[in-house]
């Protein structure tokens, strides 16, 4: 049975890891206004300076709280702390390849995880200043670009007959046209990194399929914006994709967001028969 943890309810806390998301990304924008130099990390993913840069500028935002951060390129450098139930997780740069390429999709990810679930997530796109947020309050989106919040406004799923999917540009999957075909998927929208998982926040998409791997520093701030939203994560068993996979060197395993939880469940069961 898939529970639901009630998220903070610390409006500063919240407005704390704004703040971290808005100052990594002026860093972030510095670099990609000058040619982007990148190297290959020891899993073959690219990173460049911007990456940390970024990382150090918001483990300097969060550090007055005390609370562990989980940071993709201090894993990279083996920089693990002990992380107990409560910690934050970030990715300074979700989507490098799309930095790279310079298509403008790709975010800055910080995510307070308890007990497991992502309770608060924010979600922020440097080149457009467009930002998700979520936390026991809903989600809400806004746009950062001056440097503070402006056109704040609630968001919300939806749920359409006519089913609409968000998929990765980077990142297809041969078994994603076999899964539309089953639900019948009327439409399609490729995008770039946590995006994806705003897009069914803010009611643009019903169904993100995920066939390849992940990590959770790229999964928990959109998962805390979608489920906020009122939708849901699920693993391909049908329960709440969770959070502290240290054994599992933090990996995913494949998993559906959707716009509810009934639709997450029975996508998952069609991706399960897909992959045998």
């Amino acid at each position: 049975m898939t529970v639901i943890a009630a998220a903070p309810t610390d409006t500063h806390l919240t407005a704390l890891v704004l703040d971290a998301a808005i100052a990594a990304a002026r860093v972030i924008l510095d670099v990609y206004a000058r040619p982007i130099v990148a190297v290959d990390k020891a899993d073959g993913s690219p990173v460049t300076e911007a990456d940390a840069a970024a990382e150090a500028i918001i483990l300097e935002h969060l550090k007055a709280t005390g609370i562990p951060v989980l940071g993709e390129e201090s894993v990279a450098a083996g920089i693990i702390p002990v992380l107990g139930e409560r910690y934050f997780v970030v990715d300074p740069l979700d989507g490098t390849k799309e930095f790279i390429k310079r298509n403008g999709e790709f975010t800055v990810n910080i995510a307070l995880v308890e007990h497991g679930v992502p309770v608060l997530g924010v979600v922020l796109a440097p080149v457009t200043g467009e930002t998700f947020v979520g936390d026991a309050r809903g989600a809400f989106s806004c746009n950062t670009s001056s440097g503070s919040v402006s056109n704040k406004q609630p968001i919300g799923v939806t749920s359409s007959r006519k089913l609409r999917i968000v998929a990765s540009r980077s990142h297809g999957h041969a078994a994603l046209a076999t899964l539309c075909e089953l639900l019948e998927v009327q439409s399609d929208v490729s995008v770039g990194s946590s995006l994806k998982f705003c897009l069914l926040a803010r009611g643009d998409a019903e169904l993100y399929p995920r066939f390849t791997p992940t990590c959770e520093w790229d999964t928990a701030a959109g998962q805390a914006v979608l489920e906020a939203a009122g939708g849901a994560v699920v693993t391909l068993d049908g329960e709440r994709l969770r959070y502290g996979k240290g054994e599992l060197a933090f990996l995913n395993p494949y998993f559906v967001a959707a716009a509810n939880l009934n639709l997450a469940r029975r996508a998952a069961a069609e991706m399960t028969k897909i992959l045998g």
